[in-house]
């Protein structure tokens, strides 16, 4: 029986990320559209992921504009996954380690998107997956008093494990360089074991993002690899994502297959973070079958089935690049790649 888990989703938030400005939202229905029509040897997408934000999904939802959406994903035999929890100023948010007023929409908005993931289960369209947060601040700011600081957003953190609890849901900090208390490897950790709650928080692997912890950006005292970094010389490499999958894999309860040419990248209002490329990118510097089991399995070569699906994440490539149905389909080739190695039957 060849392997049925992980479940395979796309990212629906590659139609609002970095949009807006130099080009247009792609609406949530083309973006469901696009996934339905990937097709690799007989094999499709069994779902999405949903960033909780207008066009897509508005964070103040009624119970029919949910409902009108579950119905919506669930007729092109789709399922929804993990939600992105819109938690920044400019959405209604406010940073994790701002003024009491700051955290406190924070908050808000948390409950708010705890409230959706729940309803979407209810509704029977969401089966698994995780409710996404990160601090919603910059590591720079955080640099000002990083003690302080980090305390700050383990408590935060720590009121939204309480909504979570309360509404049946787990939360995942998204590991991005640029948000603060979460920009470094070491800082991740110090986050999460600081919130100490892992049945509630947990982390969320993205490999475009992760491979940039090798290098230090934002945090030069937690590079991994050497300055200068020869990029053929895959011994070190490997043993430089042991080094930080051992840290993190306990911690990983999301995980986003990716590519990354090792360089950031901003567009629109998006803060320059990891740079992700198309899967088939020659300047890509991961070899996205093997280095995801670094993530999926075990120190002792097992499957960790810590998820029950992956989601592919690609933000800010041009629209007429996310229009063609080719993108899509390799996209899916390098997930069904993924699973064929790492996965499991079920």
């Amino acid at each position: 029986m060849s392997n049925n888990f992980p479940k395979l989703h796309n990212a629906a938030w590659p139609g609002v990320v970095g949009k807006g400005d130099e080009e247009p939202i792609i609406e949530l229905d083309t973006m469901l559209d696009l996934t339905v029509a990937a097709e690799v040897d007989g094999v499709k997408f069994d779902g999405v992921d949903l960033f909780l934000f207008a066009p897509h999904v508005d964070i103040d939802s009624s119970d029919d504009d949910l409902k009108r959406l579950a119905e919506n994903v669930q007729s092109r035999g789709l399922v929804i996954g993990s939600v992105v929890a819109p938690v920044w100023e400019p959405t209604g948010g406010g940073s994790a380690m701002g003024s009491i007023a700051e955290r406190e929409n924070f908050l808000t908005q948390v409950r708010k998107g705890c409230g959706i993931a729940k309803k979407l289960r209810e509704l029977g369209a969401r089966p698994y997956g995780v409710v996404r947060i990160d601090s919603a601040s910059s590591p720079g700011v955080w640099a000002e008093d990083p003690g302080a600081n980090t305390a700050s957003i383990v408590d935060t953190f720590s009121k939204a494990c309480d909504i979570a609890a309360d509404h049946g849901e787990r939360l995942a900090a998204e590991g991005e360089i640029c948000w603060a208390g979460m920009h470094s490897w070491q800082a991740m950790v110090n986050t999460l074991e600081g919130v100490g709650r892992p049945d509630l928080l947990g982390f969320q692997a993205d490999m475009a993002h992760t491979l940039l912890y090798l290098l230090g950006y934002n945090a030069p005292e937690a590079r991994i690899l050497p300055e200068e970094f020869d990029w053929t010389d895959q011994e070190t490499f490997q043993s430089a994502l042991q080094t930080l999958t051992e840290a993190l894999r306990p911690w990983t309860i999301d995980f986003h297959i990716a590519q990354n040419d090792a360089t950031v990248k901003g567009q629109g209002s998006h803060d320059k973070t990891g740079r992700h490329c198309l899967a088939d990118d020659p300047n890509g510097k991961l070899n996205i079958t093997r280095d995801a089991g670094h993530w999926l399995r075990g120190a002792d070569g097992a499957s960790t089935k810590a998820f029950q699906h992956v989601c592919w994440d690609g933000c800010m490539f041009p629209n007429d690049v996310m229009m063609q149905p080719g993108t899509w389909n390799n996209i899916l080739a390098a997930m069904v790649a993924v699973r064929n190695e790492h996965g499991w039957a079920a």
